[in-house]
C-alpha cells in the first residue's frame, strides 16, 4: 500500500519563492531558501501532488496558494510558541506590519544573531531565520504566514491582503 503523501512545512518556502520567481530551477530555489536542492526537487513533488504547481511545470497555481496559506495553514502548520528570546521579528512583529498595527504581543524566530525581543515561534522550516538577509522578499512572505498562524482576526485580515498583494507580484 502506498503512504499517504503530505506536505511539509518547508514545502511552504519553495511555493513561496515559486511565487517570487516563477519556473525557478531547483538550484536556484535551493539558494534563495537555504533548502537543498534535492528536498527542493521534493517539494515541489509533493506540491504538485497536491496541485499547488500546476502539472509539468513550476509554476504555481497562485490562488490556490494563497488560500491554502489563508486557510489551510494555521490548522496544517499550527504554530508552536514559547517564551520571551531574542530573534528575527515575525508574524505582526515583523518590519512590513510596523505602523499597520500595534503588535503587543512580539513573535520571534530564536535566532543567536536576532535583534528582536519577543515570544518565540518555530518556523516553518530550520533556515527561516537566515532569510532576512539572504532573500528578504521571502522573509516577507513567510512573516505574513505567520501573521495568519498566530494573529487575532484584525492581524490575519490585514495578512491576508499583504499575502494576496505579494503573490500577485512575482519578481521583475
Amino acid at each position: 500500500m502506498a503512504a499517504q503523501p503530505t506536505l511539509r512545512p518547508s514545502d511552504l518556502a519553495v511555493a513561496c519563492q515559486l511565487a517570487i520567481e516563477p519556473g525557478q530551477r531547483f538550484l536556484g530555489i535551493a539558494s534563495a531558501t537555504g533548502i537543498s536542492a534535492g528536498e527542493c526537487h521534493n517539494a515541489v513533488r509533493r506540491l504538485r501532488i497536491s496541485r499547488l504547481i500546476l502539472p509539468d511545470e513550476r509554476r504555481l497555481a497562485t490562488e490556490l496558494l494563497g488560500r491554502f496559506l489563508a486557510e489551510g495553514a494555521p490548522f496544517a502548520f499550527p504554530p508552536v510558541i514559547g517564551g520571551q528570546t531574542i530573534g528575527i521579528a515575525t508574524a505582526q512583529s515583523s518590519p512590513l506590519f510596523a505602523g499597520l498595527v500595534e503588535a503587543r504581543d512580539g513573535f520571534v524566530w530564536p535566532c543567536a544573531d536576532g535583534t528582536t525581543r519577543g515570544r518565540s515561534i518555530v518556523p516553518l522550516f530550520p533556515g527561516a531565520p537566515k532569510l532576512k538577509a539572504r532573500n528578504p522578499r521571502l522573509y516577507e512572505i513567510l512573516t505574513i504566514v505567520d501573521a495568519l498562524r498566530v494573529g487575532t482576526a484584525r492581524v490575519r485580515t490585514l495578512a491576508s491582503e499583504l499575502l494576496a498583494d505579494r503573490l500577485a507580484a512575482p519578481a521583475a
